[in-house]
C-alpha cells in the first residue's frame, strides 16, 4: 500500500511536539518521562544514533521490500507497535487507533495487561492477529484466565514482561499524582481545562480504565483500593518456576520481554521461548541501564542464531530502525512514538506514524542499495 503522511510532522519529534501542546501535562509527562534523571532514556536513543551505516552503490540493485518474517510471520515492515500501559490516559481510544492502523499495514500491534482496551476488542480490531503482553499475576487462576483468554482471542504471540520486579522511580509521576494510588488534583483538573480536544474525547470514549482486569477487580474501590489491589495482584516477578507453567499452557508462540544480558538469553532459550524483545522498558525502570543498542549488539551476536531476538526501546525513525536491524535485531518495536502520532492527530495518528516510519525506512533501503532487510547487518560499518 501506498505510505502516505500528513507532511506538516514529517518526524517523532514534530508529533511530540505537537502531541505536548494537545494532551494535559501530567499525562504528556507519563508518557514522555523515564525514571530518576532520565539518564537511561536519553542514553537509549543516543548511543542507537552512534552507529553508521555504508551504502554499496556499485551493487547490482532491483528493488528495495521492507517486508519481514520473525517467529514465521511475514510483517510489511520490520517495526510494530510496543506495549504501553494506561494508554486511553494519554489520549483517548488511542488504543484502538494503534490497533487499527497496524492491522491496516500489516504491522503486529502489542496490547499490554495494563492499558484501556481488553484483549477481546483487540482481537476484533485486527481480526485475531493483536500480540498480548502479560504483567505475571500472583495468582495462579487469574494468570491462567487471562492465558485462556488471550488463546480464546486468537493472539498468535504472548510477550511476558521480565523487567518489572518493581515500579521504577518516577518524580514527574509523583509531583503528578500519577503513581499508585492516583488522585486528580486541581492543577491536574486545570490543565484539563486548557486541552478541550483531549477533555472532549475523554467525555467521548469514557474515563480510562484497566480494561482486561475488570473481571478480576472487586467492584466499588476507590482510587486509593484499586492501587493497592494492583500492588497485590501484579508482582512482575519471574523466575523459572513462575514460567514453567506459562509455557506449559501457553501453546503458541512465547517472547520474553526485558532482556538485557547474556544470562538471561541463555535462560530463555533453554526454558523454552521462542524469542525475546531486548528492551529495557523505554527508560522507565532502570537508570543506570545500558543501552538497549549496545544490550542487542551482544546478544544478538552471540545467541542470534539460537533465538529470534528483537528490540525496542530508544528507537524514534526510520534509520533507527534500520541500525537496530544492521545490529543484529530481526524485528523492532515502538511505544512512544505512536502515542506521540495519537496525541498529535488523533484517530489520524496511528496510519500518519506507521506511514511516515515506513517511508523514513525504504529511503534508507534505497539509499545504502539494499534489496532486503535480512542484508542490512552488511552495510553495518563496524568500530
Amino acid at each position: 500500500m501506498a505510505n502516505s503522511f500528513d507532511t506538516a510532522y514529517p518526524s517523532v519529534d514534530d508529533l511530540r511536539t505537537k502531541a505536548k501542546s494537545r494532551v494535559p501535562a501530567f499525562a504528556f509527562e507519563y508518557l514522555d518521562g523515564g525514571c530518576n534523571e532520565d539518564v537511561s532514556i536519553k542514553r537509549n536513543t543516543s548511543e542507537i544514533r552512534d552507529v553508521q551505516l555504508q551504502p554499496r552503490y556499485l551493487n547490482n540493485y532491483g528493488k528495495s521490500s521492507t517486508k519481514t518474517k520473525v517467529l514465521g510471520m511475514e510483517f510489511d515492515a520490520p517495526f510494530g507497535i510496543a506495549p504501553v500501559g494506561l494508554q486511553g490516559l494519554m489520549w483517548p481510544n488511542s488504543p484502538a487507533i494503534l490497533a487499527q492502523a497496524a492491522h491496516k499495514h500489516k504491522v503486529p500491534f502489542i496490547l499490554s495487561t495494563v492499558t484501556t482496551m481488553d484483549i477481546e476488542k483487540a482481537s476484533e480490531l485486527t481480526e485475531g492477529n493483536a500480540w498480548f503482553q502479560l504483567y505475571n499475576p500472583v495468582e495462579d487462576a487469574v494468570r491462567n484466565d487471562i492465558i485462556d483468554r488471550a488463546e480464546a482471542a486468537g493472539c498468535p504471540v504472548l510477550v511476558l514482561l521480565c523487567d518489572v520486579p518493581t515500579f521504577g522511580f518516577r518524580p514527574r509521576d509523583f509531583r503528578n499524582g500519577l503513581a499508585l494510588p492516583p488522585k486528580m488534583s486541581a492543577k491536574n483538573i486545570m490543565q484539563i481545562l486548557g486541552k478541550p480536544t483531549w477533555a472532549f474525547n475523554t467525555l467521548k470514549y469514557g474515563q480510562p480504565t484497566f480494561e482486561n482486569l475488570k473481571p478480576y477487580t472487586p467492584e466499588g474501590l476507590n482510587l486509593k483500593q484499586l492501587g493497592a489491589f494492583m500492588d497485590r495482584t501484579f508482582s512482575g516477578k519471574l523466575n523459572e518456576e513462575k514460567i514453567k507453567p506459562i509455557r506449559d499452557r501457553w501453546k503458541g508462540k512465547l517472547v520474553l520481554k526485558g532482556v538485557q544480558s547474556l544470562q538471561d538469553t541463555q535462560d530463555a532459550i533453554r526454558m523454552g521461548f521462542d524469542g525475546i524483545i531486548v528492551s529495557n522498558h523505554g527508560g522507565r525502570q532502570l537508570d543506570a541501564a545500558q543501552s538497549t543498542i549496545n544490550s542487542l549488539k551482544e546478544i544478538a551476536a552471540t545467541y542470534g542464531d539460537q533465538i529470534e531476538v528483537m528490540m525496542d526501546s530508544g528507537l524514534r525513525s526510520g534509520p533507527d530502525i534500520a541500525r537496530a536491524m544492521a545490529c543484529g535485531a530481526k524485528f523492532t518495536f515502538m511505544g512512544r512514538s505512536f502515542m506521540y502520532g495519537c496525541g498529535a492527530l488523533g484517530n489520524k495518528g496511528g496510519d500518519h506514524t506507521i506511514g511516515m516510519l515506513k517511508t523514513q525506512f525504504k529511503q534508507v533501503m534505497d539509499q545504502l542499495v539494499c534489496e532486503r532487510v535480512e542484508d542490512l547487518p552488511k552495510h553495518l560499518i563496524t568500530t
